[in-house]
């Protein structure tokens, strides 16, 4: 039987979900539908049995023996001795692009090796809700090791590619402490070229790094969390891209309320601690808009019945229009119904820091640790809880260290579109999108590359290099950086391979719109179909958002129907 609200309110700050329980055994793969949403995406936490991470400890040997325990990646060696005459794909990231991939191609033919720092695949579309405790953080996850799975896996970095000899150099990253959370930076940021050679050189005589060769390689790499150099943004904001950073959101969450309920905390002190940021007007920040205002004003007005007459939902977007993915009558049904909500849409506004601490309030600054102050620019400083940070992707600095220079190549690797006169003795790079940064591929999804200097717009194609996700980008097209095209992205290149017809005439790829989706709160919700389909709102497309989501995890149901009974699961004893 659930726990009573003092019950469950003394037990706030445990943090381990017990409520809820389903056999592991009985989730089946998330992967058949694909969100048509930007990946959703700052603090280490404790794992549990919900989703496998390693758990965090302050003991020397209990640390050598969890790596030693985690640390279940065959060597290289095992790798040769069980390949047989099957060819080597390497796959290096388990997001959507690379796990779909490993899921879905010929291991009889192929041995598959996962190359990432992370253990477990995302299912992103589930964060927001696992943030507010409508589902338990292990329906959001799957791991990337299981019986049913024939994938190899290495919990590592990827540091460079050699393309003449067809290698991956590994950083392993078992007991890396970023697992989990959202990337915003390059690891190495801040180093000078001696510290990181240092590093390099002792990485590699104490085993840390380490070269893995392939046959065909697939960068899936994905991106990180765009914050523009936004001045506190990386240290104080909470994003929404991993199990962790919804585990951080839902404490920070926790512990406004515990803080507001204080009998020493003054009102004024109350409304800004109870008034949470988001932004970012994309699908994501909007959802986990209506998330939070579901739980605010379901279930912690049982609660903390005091204390919802001081909390406010403000969303903050730099563009003129929310949503803007969106038809505008269905971006315009989406902004009315959070105003009748009382959330409040702020849009052309530019943030231009965020710092800890409130901002004066009756001439006394408040402590730091109550919250933080938003500076908007043309307007006075916001004191807030806590920000939520969804203003889109950053190329992953992976891109650009290891792929922006290509040192040497076998001829026989390339294949050239133009006649190229001494092609071996030209410097060539990957060529990348001018804007985005993001690797440019063929309709086949191979890479490209043009030579430096000023030889024309020569170009060639990598013959066994493939990039997919949202690090990559098709020659000539314009899809978008969400789930569904990296999904599709992934089953077809895993059905070409397996059928090896990659040079064929008629194999190219091609993006289908299944129609995007976003959940509003109040059981209302927008869908946008794709081609002869048309828009709906309402309830009638929140009951197309439910059933894809509990037609593709077998436990989402039972969770929405005990979430009815007991309220979400927001304490985690």
């Amino acid at each position: 039987m659930a726990a009573n609200p003092v019950n469950r309110y003394a037990l706030t700050f445990s943090f381990r979900a017990t409520s809820r329980r389903t056999s592991s055994n009985s989730r089946p793969s998330l992967l058949d539908w694909a969100s048509s949403r930007p990946h959703a995406s700052v603090r280490y936490f404790t794992a549990d049995e919900d989703y496998p991470v390693p758990k965090h400890t302050t003991t020397i040997n209990a640390v050598e023996d969890l790596r030693l325990e985690q640390k279940r990646s065959i060597s290289t060696a095992e790798l040769d001795k069980y390949r047989d005459t099957r060819e080597r794909i390497v796959i290096l990231g388990s997001g959507w692009a690379g796990y779909t991939l490993s899921r879905e191609i010929d291991h009889k033919k192929y041995q598959v090796v996962i190359v990432s720092p992370r253990s477990y695949f995302v299912f992103t579309p589930l964060l927001a809700s696992t943030s507010v405790g409508t589902l338990e953080f292990r329906t959001a996850v799957e791991p990337i090791r299981s019986r049913r799975n024939q994938t190899s896996f290495i919990q590592g970095w990827a540091e460079d590619v050699d393309l003449f000899n067809k290698t991956v150099t590994i950083e392993e990253a078992v007991s890396d402490p970023r697992q989990g959370l959202a990337q915003t930076a390059a690891r190495d940021a801040g180093k000078n070229a001696e510290q990181l050679q240092t590093e390099t050189e002792h990485k590699i005589r104490s085993g840390q790094m380490f070269d893995l060769k392939y046959d065909k390689l697939i960068i899936a790499v994905g991106c990180y969390n765009q914050t523009y150099n936004i001045k506190g943004v990386k240290e104080h904001a909470n994003f929404l891209k991993d199990v962790g950073d919804a585990r951080a959101i839902r404490k920070r969450l926790l512990e406004c309320f515990e803080t507001a309920a204080l009998p020493t905390t003054p009102d004024d002190v109350r409304r800004q601690i109870l008034h949470f940021a988001v932004v970012g007007g994309g699908p994501t920040g909007i959802e986990f808009a209506a998330e939070l205002h579901d739980l605010i004003h379901e279930d912690m007005k049982r609660i903390y019945p005091g204390l919802v007459r001081f909390t406010r939902i403000t969303i903050y977007d730099v563009s003129p229009n929310v949503l803007s993915q969106f038809d505008g009558k269905l971006a315009s049904f989406a902004a009315e119904h959070f105003a009748r909500r009382g959330i409040e849409i702020k849009t052309s506004r530019a943030i231009q820091e965020l710092s800890p601490g409130l901002p004066f309030v009756d001439g006394n600054l408040r402590s730091s640790r109550l919250g933080f102050t938003l500076k908007v620019k043309g307007e006075i400083d916001e004191g807030v809880g806590m920000c939520i940070w969804s203003t889109g992707l950053m190329m992953n600095p992976f891109i650009q260290k290891a792929l922006s220079t290509i040192r040497r190549f076998p001829p026989n690797e390339v294949i050239f579109k133009d006649k190229v006169e001494d092609a071996l003795q030209l410097q060539w790079h990957i060529m990348q999108d001018p804007k985005t940064g993001a690797i440019v591929t063929n309709d086949r999804l191979r890479v490209l590359i043009t030579p430096d200097g000023p030889h024309g717009p020569m170009k060639a194609h990598l013959r066994d290099v493939f990039a997919i996700g949202d690090c990559s980008v098709i020659e000539g097209k314009l899809y978008p950086a969400t789930a569904q095209v990296a999904n599709q992205k992934a089953r077809w290149l895993a059905k070409r391979l397996n059928k090896n017809d990659l040079y064929g005439e008629t194999s190219r790829f091609r993006f289908r719109n299944l129609g995007i989706m976003a959940y509003l709160g109040s059981a209302k919700a927008i869908f946008e179909g794709g081609k002869g389909v048309g828009n709906i709102s309402g309830r009638t497309a929140w009951l197309i958002w439910r059933v894809m989501q509990m037609v593709r995890t077998r436990s989402l149901g039972t969770n929405t129907f005990k979430g009815r009974l007991s309220g979400k699961e927001y304490f985690m004893a």
